[in-house]
Order: C-alpha cells, then sequence, then structure tokens
C-alpha cells in the first residue's frame, strides 16, 4: 500500500485541469500530422517482422493501474529448441534496432495517451511483474500517469542504472509543471536526434529489474 501521494498539492490543477486536455490535443495532433509515418512504418513492421504489427503488453500507470501499452513490433519471435523465446538480443533484429533508435517504436502509445492510459511526459510505464519488487519510495512514480517520454528518458534513458531512473522519477514526481514537461519535450527531441542511451551498458534494452528481490534468483 503507498503512502500519501508524493505529487505537490499545488500541481494537482495543472495535471487534472491543464496537463491531461493539453495531452489529447497534441496526441489527435500527432496522429494526424504523423499518418504517413505510421502507416509507413507499419507496412515496413509487416515485411519485415510479419504479425501482429502491434506490440501489446499489460503495464501499470497511475495508481497502479493496469492498461495495455501499444507499440510497434520491434522482434522476432523466435524460440529454441525447447520452444522458448530466445534472448531479446538474438530477437532483435537491425530493422528492429533501428526502430527503436529513432524512437519509431513508440508511435502508437498516442493512442494510449488518447484513450488516458498516458502522458506525453512522466516516467516510463515498465512491467507489471516489477510492482512487488518496489520499495516504499520507487512505487511512487505511479503517481503521476505515466509518459511518452521522462526525466530519466532525457538523462540517460537505457544508459542509466535502475537506481538512477528511479532517482530521476521521484524528482518528477516531486517537481511536475509546466514548465518542467515543456523542457522534457524539447530535451526529448535533441535526445532522438542523437539516439542516445538506447542500450543498456550489458544488454540489448534494460537488464531485469529484481529490486528487493535482487539475490533471489539463481
Amino acid at each position: 500500500m503507498k503512502n500519501e501521494s508524493y505529487v505537490n498539492p499545488k500541481a494537482l490543477f495543472y495535471i487534472n485541469f491543464v496537463k491531461r486536455p493539453v495531452d489529447v490535443v497534441l496526441a489527435l495532433l500527432a496522429i494526424v500530422l504523423l499518418s504517413p509515418l505510421l502507416l509507413i512504418t507499419a507496412l515496413l513492421v509487416r515485411v519485415k517482422l510479419g504479425s501482429p504489427v502491434i506490440f501489446r503488453q499489460q503495464r501499470p500507470g497511475r495508481d497502479n493501474k493496469i492498461f495495455g501499452l501499444m507499440k510497434f513490433r520491434s522482434m522476432t519471435d523466435e524460440r529454441d529448441e525447447r520452444g522458448e523465446l530466445k534472448s531479446d538480443e538474438e530477437r532483435l533484429t537491425s530493422f528492429g534496432k533501428t526502430l527503436r533508435s529513432l524512437s519509431l517504436d513508440e508511435l502508437p502509445e498516442f493512442f494510449n495517451i488518447l484513450k488516458g492510459d498516458m502522458s506525453f511526459v512522466g516516467p516510463r510505464p515498465l512491467l507489471v511483474r516489477y510492482l512487488p519488487r518496489y520499495d516504499k519510495e520507487q512505487i511512487h512514480r505511479h503517481d503521476v500517469l505515466p509518459g511518452l517520454t521522462g526525466l530519466a528518458q532525457v538523462k540517460g534513458r537505457n544508459a542509466l542504472t535502475w537506481e538512477e531512473k528511479f532517482a530521476y522519477d521521484l524528482e518528477y514526481v516531486r517537481n511536475v509543471s509546466p514548465i518542467l514537461d515543456i523542457k522534457i519535450l524539447f530535451m526529448t527531441v535533441f535526445k532522438v536526434f542523437k539516439r542516445e542511451g538506447i542500450s543498456s551498458a550489458t544488454n540489448a534494452t534494460m537488464e531485469e529489474f529484481w529490486g528487493n528481490e535482487k539475490g533471489k534468483e539463481g
């Protein structure tokens, strides 16, 4: 059970009555203006990786509410001799790496924003299985809607350690404001063009987060 929210009460008006309407308008504009890119990317994914084109996965959102995150598929379904999925490194093709480096795999999340599952800016939605692994501080990253981009993403993305990522997530939750959101959005554009932090130092994506369960496996 979470303790009292980390969100500054002064920020609630912005979050509830300004941020959400702005998200809806921007998401609609993005979907309309980027519709050719969405269609071309979908066709390329279908040709290069097959069906389904959209990858859907359950993720926790604000107040731990579970929603279906949508992304363009960037991995194959290649399995080993036991019928189990191969590692991310083995299933992530050069085409998939390009999608990720350009952040094109994230484009369907505009529809998550439109539905109210996400915001343009907020902590990135992680895996449902991580929920019981958060400590009493880390769980407060869910005091706000998850974002298409966030403070952790512009500070290093997957090149950061889990501790660094959560520290930036909580910094955002405590200081959410229109100025901070605008700053993060501009920094995101810069980071996308530089293609920084796509992978961690040791993985194609990001290592598993074990949190308080670290050391119990293996």
